[in-house]
Formats: C-alpha cells, structure tokens, sequence
C-alpha cells in the first residue's frame, strides 16, 4: 500500500512537472523581465482596482483596455518608485456573481459609499472568479500581456490574484467536477441553509459547501473547493501553473483557510472526497509553490494571512505575508504595543507585508486625523519587509469602494497628503531605505521621572555609503521627550547635520552627544521625522 501510495504521487509530481513546462514554453517565461524587485530587499507594492481604473480613464478615453493605458498613468507609478502593481480584479467573473451581488440587501451598503448608485455600478465580486483568464472588459488575455509588457519596461512586475479557498458557482469545474468541492447534504441544508446549495453538475443536482472561514457563514456567490481531494490540488496547481504565465507573482487571498488544520477545523469529516478517494496530506502551498518554483524560481508569493499563521506561512515557501498585527498596534493601541512588535526576528520582518489599507480595509485618511495618519505611516513604512500602499490612499480618499462596485463618489483630493506621500516615496526608493541595515532604537527618558520617552518609536537605518536616516516619532496624544542614543560610524569628533526629509528643517549636532547621551527629542503629539544625518567637513 505504501509503495502504491508513493508511485501515485510521483505520477501525479510528473504531471505536473509536464503541466507546467508546457505553460512556460507556451507563455515565454524564459524570458528574463527587467524588474527593480530583483535587487531590492524592501519593495514598493501598489495594489489598483482594474476594473474601477479602467472604467475612469475610459470616461476621457472611449473603450480604454489594459493595452492602452495613457503612458503618463504608468509613468506616475514608475515615478513613485513602485516594484510592483498588483492588479486587483482581473480575473473573469460570471453572470450568477453579478446577480447575487445585486441583490437588494447589499444595496444600502453600496449607497453609504456610492449615494447615486445605479444598476450599471454594480459589476459583481472579483473573488468569485469564474475563469482565471482576463476579463474581456480588461482587454483578455493579449491586453494583459501588452500591459504587462509595459510595466516591465519602467522595472515594474505585475501581481495578480489567486483565490485557492473557492470558486465562482458557475466556474466550470462545479458542473463537470463537482468532486473537487466540499459536498453536504439534507441535512446540512436543513441546519446550515447559509453555508450551502444545490449546483446541476454531471451527475445531477448536488448540495456544495459556499467557501467560507471558520468565523462566519458562506460566500454566498461562492463555493468551497475541497482540499482534501488529491484532484483538487492537482487541478490547483496546474491553475497557479497558468497564472505564473501571465505575470510576476501573486496575491493568494485568504491563503490560512486551506492550511490544514484551519480547512479540517472549518469542514471536519465533511471533506473526505465524495468519490472515495485516498485523502491528501502534507500541506498544499508547500507543495504548489515548490512546484512553481521549478520553473519559476523568482516567482512572488504574498499570503493575505491573519490569526499569527505568518511564520507558518513563511515556513511553507511565501516571500511575504500580511502583517495584520502591525496594522492592528498602529490604529489602536500606542507606542508601546509597536515597540514590542517591531522586536520580532528580523527574518520574519523582512517577509512582512507593511500596509495602512487595503480594498478590504477602511481608508486611512478617515480613520485618523492628519498628524497621527502621517506618524503611523512613518513607522508603517519604514519598517524592514514589503511596503504596500493602495491607490487612492496617496490622494487622502477618505470613502471606502465595495469591491463590486466599478464606480466611486468624486472626491476632493487632499494635496497635503500627496506631499507628504511623494516625500516618502522617494526616501522609500532611495538605496538606504532600501537595502540598509536596520534597527529600532530603544527611547530613554530625558530625565529622572519623566515617562514621556515611552511614547517614542524610533527607527535607524544605516546604509555601506549612502549614511543614515532616523525615523522618529512621538505616537502618543501628549508633548513628550527622550534620547535616542545614535551608534553610527563616522560621527565621533565630528559635528553632524541633521535635515528632516519630511519638512525640511535642519539642524546642527555633535557626534559624540549624538553617540552619548543620545539624540534629544522634543516632540509634540504624532510628530514625525525622517533624518539624514551627514557629517559636516573638518573645519
């Protein structure tokens, strides 16, 4: 039996193995594209809602497809240091998504952001993906290809989604493979009327499980793939085999929902396969991203990852997973709380994903006031790991979209959070920020009995030539003071400059009071620097 087992898998290894060499001969993935990810350590990644972009760019041009971006669009990406633009949406969605999506229930939510909603605004979920080729709306396939083309050519990859939890309910598969889902029946019906339906497949009406987390009900314009069917991840992965030969990596959304502990907690023995199948072990993403990696071994993977999985998921083969917490500390919660975070391993922070929001969060510029939003985003983004930023959230957009919706409220753009933003962009481009060592700094009181200092969250980066920056600032609602003890090299006996990158202002220190006692930091609530610091030349 064991024997039988291992001669299964390896046929099943090469298939695979074959699947995917045809996807590379098929889609040119030996050609080398020139991107700025390869020789950073800390990349910019913008995320766009494609269907939403391209609906507004064609309200000046008539019939705008991916293939005919204005070049000054992708110029203002490449402009703003960005690696890497993940196209949020592409992917072919079906008619039944687009029905339940307007259903009358979710329309009150669409109207808090769009008040003058009507019908043609609603265009459907983009993770109830019926096909994992580009909608049609987007320009298909060649569209893409151009587009992607073109990014490439300003050092710019392209990430696209992969939805591994689920499918569209009309995706092919669910009628001419209904094994590969999760199956009930009556009874699971009668109990869980949310969590399933009735699908026509080949062999007749069958009840399939919605895709769904173990915290709330089903999708209800999805249904749940099951991962404890050998077919299941085969086809899987000959579907990831096909998405890495239209881009540079992707975004697997809610990737913890097929680990296997989290997909058995959520179905049980719901999802042994209906066909009598031997269950599959070990872990799927272990599995499919080593296969990817045969022939695409620069291959991104980025796990949307909650529930402190991130260093599993790390351990499984992604380049880097949300961080959540960080997210988390910085809205609600004070220095302390961020302090601590940022002491975790600095192998697992450089695989973090550094983010304010997302399509799945609310907008930044609503959640907090000016002062805090631009000290958060300091010690967001000056953080080691990937540094994630959604458009919109550079112009201070306050009205959170829906993603089925493919229209937004006009909205005054705020100029003081866009220069804010371009100012940090470009340090964030630059070699230091980049590729430096880093450190955070532990803050010490000014003086005996002044607590103050425990507001301060203090970041050093060092770079082999390129000097320092310092990123400072007091994430707390009261004047507070500290040191920030400075051990760089090349500012003993010197006097230093120091120029806040952010507004400017410069000031005039000495390197041994830099090194002892330190920096001194005066600082009104969410103030927030950035220095350089260069020593001044011999006098």
């Amino acid at each position: 039996m064991r024997g039988g087992a291992t001669l299964k898998k390896k046929n099943v290894e090469k298939e695979i193995d074959f699947l995917l060499f045809r996807r590379a001969c098929f889609s040119g993935w030996f050609i080398q594209l020139p991107m700025r990810i390869h020789e950073t350590d800390h990349p910019l990644l913008y995320e766009i809602n494609s269907r939403l972009w391209l609906r507004e760019i064609g309200k000046k041009k008539k019939c705008v497809t991916l293939a005919d971006i204005p070049e000054s669009e992708l110029d203002d990406i490449a402009r703003l240091n960005f690696d890497l633009v993940w196209m949020m949406g592409a992917w072919q969605t079906g008619g039944m998504g687009l029905s339940l999506a307007c259903q009358p229930a979710l329309q009150q939510g669409y109207r808090q952001a769009l008040p003058d909603l009507v019908a043609d605004d609603i265009i459907g979920s983009p993770y109830a993906v019926q096909d994992y080729l580009v909608c049609d709306s987007l320009g298909g396939p060649e569209a893409l290809s151009r587009f992607r083309s073109r990014l490439a050519q300003r050092g710019i990859g392209l990430i696209l989604d992969f939805v591994p939890n689920h499918t569209a309910r009309d995706h092919p598969w669910l009628s001419s493979r209904p094994e590969l889902y999760v199956s009930g029946d009556e009874e699971s019906m009668r109990r869980e009327p949310l969590n399933f339906f009735f699908a026509d497949t080949i062999h007749g009406k069958r009840i399939i499980a919605h895709g769904r987390d173990p915290y709330f009900p089903g999708w209800l314009d999805t249904a749940q793939l099951n991962y404890r069917h050998p077919k299941t991840r085969a086809a899987m992965i000959e579907t990831l085999a096909s998405i890495a030969g239209q881009c540079d990596g992707v975004r697997c959304d809610m990737s913890m929902l097929v680990l296997r502990d989290i997909f058995s907690r959520t179905w049980g023995e719901r999802a042994n396969p209906s066909d009598g199948s031997a269950p599959a072990v070990g872990e799927f993403w272990a599995e499919a991203i080593d296969a990817v990696r045969r022939s695409r071994p620069d291959f991104i993977f980025i796990a949307e990852a909650y529930w402190g999985l991130e260093a599993e998921l790390q351990a499984l083969g992604f380049d880097y997973t949300y961080d959540k917490t960080l997210y988390d500390r910085l809205l609600c919660h004070g220095a302390g709380p961020v302090r601590e975070h940022m002491n975790a391993r600095l192998d697992l922070q450089v695989r973090s994903v550094r983010f304010l929001e997302n399509h799945d969060e609310p907008r930044i510029a609503q959640l907090l006031p000016p002062a805090r939003h631009r000290a958060a985003a300091l010690l967001c983004y000056a953080s080691p790991g990937m540094r994630f930023f959604h458009e919109g959230q550079l112009d201070g957009r306050k009205v959170k979209i829906p993603v089925q919706l493919g229209r937004r409220p006009v909205e005054r753009l705020d100029r003081t959070v866009r220069e804010f933003y371009e100012k940090l962009l470009s340090e964030l481009g630059g070699t230091v920020l980049r590729r430096g060592r880093w450190k955070q700094i532990e803050p010490r009181p000014a003086w005996e009995g002044n607590p103050s200092w425990q507001q301060f969250v203090i970041y050093r980066w060092e770079g082999d030539r390129r000097g320092a920056r310092i990123a400072v600032a007091n994430f707390g609602p009261n004047q507070a003071q500290c040191y920030a003890a400075l051990d760089l090299n090349g500012l003993r006996g010197r006097r230093v400059a120091l120029r806040d990158l952010l507004s400017g202002v410069a000031y005039e220190c000495d390197g041994d009071s830099l090194r002892n006692p330190g920096l001194y930091l005066d600082m009104a609530p969410y103030q927030a620097h950035l220095f350089t610091l260069a020593p001044l030349p011999l006098r």
